[in-house]
This record gives C-alpha cells, sequence and structure tokens, in this order.
C-alpha cells in the first residue's frame, strides 16, 4: 500500500456485472470494467487494486488497507450502499479522496431504498448512472487529484 495506489473496491453481486439485469447494469463484464480502468490509467505511475467482494467483513479489511496513504479509492458499494454501517466506519478513517461509483442512477431508481446511500456522507465526489464508464471518470480525477497534490 503506498501513494501510488489506487483501490477500485466493489461490493455484492458486481461479480455477475454483464448477466445481472443487464437492462439495467449493462452487458460490460468486471473484466472489462478492470480493463477500462487500466486503460484510463496508461502511462501514469499508480498501481491500480482491483477487487470485488460479496462479504462486508472483506470490504472492511481492504478499506483499512488503503485507509492511510493510499492515492485514492473508487468504490461501488453496490448493495452496501444502504445497510454497510461497519463499511461506513472504516471510510471515515479513510485520509484519501473516495469516488462512490454506481452504474445505474440510484436516484431514479423504483426502490424507493436504492435512492439513499449511506456511503454518500464519506465520499469526496459521487458517478451515479453513467453506466460502466463512471469507473473510468473516477479513476481519472484521482490521478488529477495526485497530481494537483503533487504539483502544490
Amino acid at each position: 500500500m503506498g501513494q501510488r495506489d489506487i483501490y477500485i473496491l466493489n461490493g455484492p453481486n458486481l461479480d455477475h456485472l454483464g448477466v445481472r439485469e443487464p437492462h439495467i447494469y449493462g452487458f460490460e463484464t468486471l473484466a472489462d470494467v478492470e480493463a477500462a480502468c487500466r486503460r484510463e490509467a496508461e502511462g501514469w505511475d499508480v498501481n491500480l487494486i482491483f477487487r470485488q467482494t460479496n462479504a462486508e467483513h472483506e470490504m472492511v479489511g481492504w478499506l483499512h488497507e488503503a485507509r492511510v496513504g493510499a492515492m485514492g479509492i473508487v468504490l461501488n458499494p453496490a448493495a452496501f450502499s444502504y445497510a454497510g454501517y461497519a463499511m461506513l466506519d472504516a471510510l471515515k478513517m479513510c485520509d484519501c479522496p473516495i469516488v462512490e461509483v454506481h452504474i445505474s442512477n440510484i436516484h431514479r431508481r423504483d426502490e424507493e431504498w436504492r435512492t439513499r446511500s449511506i456511503v454518500t456522507r464519506t465520499a469526496t465526489a459521487i458517478v451515479s448512472g453513467m453506466g460502466t464508464d463512471g469507473y473510468a471518470l473516477a479513476v481519472r480525477h484521482l490521478l488529477y487529484l495526485g497530481q494537483r497534490r503533487n504539483a502544490a
């Protein structure tokens, strides 16, 4: 873990991206998302750490790993967005920028509970409703933030 590390962390059911409700989440797989993020970071001296879990305790451990010194975190909390209080507490300890990513626009979802993410209160920025393109945009944002910090 270091100042050149960008963590891209994915919550539950995202391992089924591409086959789970493609009318909402699209046909791209998580491997496609990772490849797009790596393309975005080409030419930058960064280390992308790309992970997915269905277990909140594993996500908490990764956030503890990134807590101090990481360049940033791109987080798609998925269903942890609505009830992941242990994850929320871990996010509050992070000293790096956090970009919350949602593939769908959670504010337009039919289920009322999906419109309120508890994670948002810890996020530096939010990307929602841009499909899987939101991940690469989040990585780009963290790269530019890091460049500005290093120039200062």
